[in-house]
């Protein structure tokens, strides 16, 4: 599998040609003509040509007149992102050639970009986080936020001078970013964990278990288990066995489901806050005490 950074590297590759770049590299008219016809080439829109295997939402991007961008970019390059409905396409101010027949579900942004578009099928990296924090709830951009920084894509330092551009409501949401989330879920858990106003760490490596996304309270080991890394067998002889390491050392696991963290986080809080009341008073663990 390919890591993220690896996706976000081919995401900024050249892959849109003009007329006039064919012709350096050897094509005559005739040869972009037969290459059109024969589906060797794809005519996306006027003096802009790509290979035939091309991702279909970058084609659709060019052809309507912009570049992929926002959420849609964020999501081809493997950043976490809740939710993409439709396509996100960025558009410069006053462009008059754009394609009508476009989905009803394409997202139009308009406006200049913070920089010269180093690729003709993409924004700036930096373009497409700004538009995705404006483009989601505080909740689910702040995931997104912490995907970035976890993957190395930006540092804190340039998320700061990102969100100097941002109106003022937005900037609540910097102190909040963690780069040790590894998911999505584990963002949404850890405001859940903050809501509760339990003390809690995030990826504590133990051992004889390993590392465990959380421990409340030096007790309540939380793991949020998602159908991509906990499905099959084997994932699942493996959680039980790091289960009972940690209940050796003297704690307690649960396992919210990934998806009930992200949609139904009300209930996975008050399900979280029952067991702390349960067994918080009563549990006496070796390191804690």
């Amino acid at each position: 599998m390919k890591t993220v950074r690896q996706k976000y590297f081919e995401a900024y590759r050249p892959v849109i040609s003009t007329r006039a770049e064919l012709h350096a590299a050897g094509m005559t008219g005739n040869d972009i003509t037969a290459a059109v016809r024969y589906k060797h080439l794809l005519r996306l829109r006027r003096n802009h040509y790509a290979r035939p295997d091309l991702s279909a939402d970058v084609a659709e991007a060019v052809r309507i007149g912009g570049r992929i961008s926002c959420l849609s970019l964020l999501q081809m390059i493997g950043i976490f992102v809740l939710e993409v409905s439709g396509l996100h396409v960025h558009v410069p101010p006053l462009m008059s050639r754009i394609r009508t027949k476009k989905s009803k579900s394409t997202r139009l942004h308009w406006g200049r970009w913070s920089e010269d578009a180093c690729q003709k099928h993409v924004v700036p990296f930096h373009d497409a986080v700004r538009q995705a924090i404006r483009c989601q709830t505080p909740r689910a951009a702040l995931a997104t936020l912490d995907s970035i920084v976890h993957h190395g894509l930006m540092t804190y330092e340039q998320l700061v001078e990102l969100f100097a551009d941002l109106p003022d409501r937005f900037r609540a949401l910097l102190p909040l970013v963690d780069a040790s989330a590894a998911s999505g879920p584990e963002t949404f858990m850890r405001l859940i964990l903050r809501s509760l106003g339990v003390t809690y760490e995030t990826q504590v490596l133990l051992p004889g278990v390993g590392y465990v996304d959380f421990i409340v309270d030096g007790w309540l080991i939380i793991e949020c288990d998602s159908k991509e890394f906990h499905e099959g067998w084997e994932k699942q002889v493996e959680d039980r066995d790091r289960d009972i390491a940690a209940a050796q050392l003297g704690d307690v696991t649960v396992r919210p489901l990934a998806g009930d963290v992200l949609w139904h986080s009300t209930n996975v809080r008050r399900q979280l806050a029952d067991i702390i009341a349960a067994l918080g008073p009563k549990f006496i663990n070796p390191r804690r005490a």
